[in-house]
């Protein structure tokens, strides 16, 4: 009686590379959280892409380091960039607890979810004030949605009221478009922000009814952290263009 052979090309392939199972065989509300962020990030491109049009189709533009020399409450001039620089600090650290959350749903440790959810969403907060500050003070000091400090002026009054922003020839158009684009970008970040607070909020209570440890998954905290990593990752780029270039 002979024996069959079966041939290396005719075996099951079931390794991960090897044909029987798809690398990218994602969840479905993963893939769709990809989806949302990739469309997400076409919408902050456009409003970059703008701003940096703008910005570079002006003769002149506003100084970031003048503009953004304060600490509210603390100091008032002679400090560039130290407050959004604190700012920045906040958020990325709060994209660090977000991954020791992630990484202790991945080992089922509700109460380390609990107590890295909870400084991701203190972080969160403590951003989103930073940020609210940052807007009374430079609205205290004229700059706002159509209105910058030199507003309602006329002759010589405009340049000495924008003269302390910028470094080259001053521009009334130059200061109005960046006070518009400021507020309106870093507006829509904020935006952002808070929804990623909600949602960790959401996630928080939902770990502490136990809802995650019935489902025998934490995948919900890995979806909603990729959203927190999105949200960080465009602070990166809005930093980049408003505070560094």
């Amino acid at each position: 009686m002979s024996t069959t052979t079966v041939s290396q090309l005719d075996k099951v392939k079931d390794g991960p590379w090897s044909g029987g199972k798809s690398p990218w065989n994602l969840e479905y509300g993963k893939i769709m959280m990809w989806f949302f962020l990739v469309s997400d990030a076409f919408t902050f491109s456009a409003f970059l892409l703008y701003y940096g049009a703008q910005k570079f189709a002006q003769p002149t533009w506003i100084d970031a380091d003048k503009i953004f020399q304060s600490v509210p409450g603390i100091v008032e001039h002679g400090q560039p960039l130290v407050f959004v620089g604190i700012m920045t600090f906040i958020l990325i650290m709060s994209s660090v607890t977000m991954v020791l959350a992630v990484d202790a749903g991945h080992r089922n440790q509700k109460q380390e979810v609990v107590k890295w959810m909870l400084w991701t969403i203190l972080g969160g907060i403590c951003f989103v004030g930073c940020q609210a500050i940052e807007w009374t003070h430079l609205h205290h000091e004229g700059f706002w949605f159509g209105r910058n400090p030199a507003t309602g002026l006329e002759g010589d009054a405009v340049a000495q009221a924008l003269a302390p922003y910028f470094t080259k020839e001053i521009s009334y158009t130059a200061a109005l478009q960046f006070s518009n684009l400021f507020f309106t970008i870093t507006g829509f970040h904020g935006f952002h922000v808070s929804v990623g607070i909600l949602l960790n909020i959401i996630i928080l209570c939902m770990t502490l009814n136990n809802t995650f440890e019935n489902r025998g998954t934490y995948l919900m905290v890995e979806k909603v952290g990729l959203y927190w990593h999105f949200v960080d990752l465009v602070w990166v780029f809005v930093f980049t263009f408003f505070y560094l270039i």
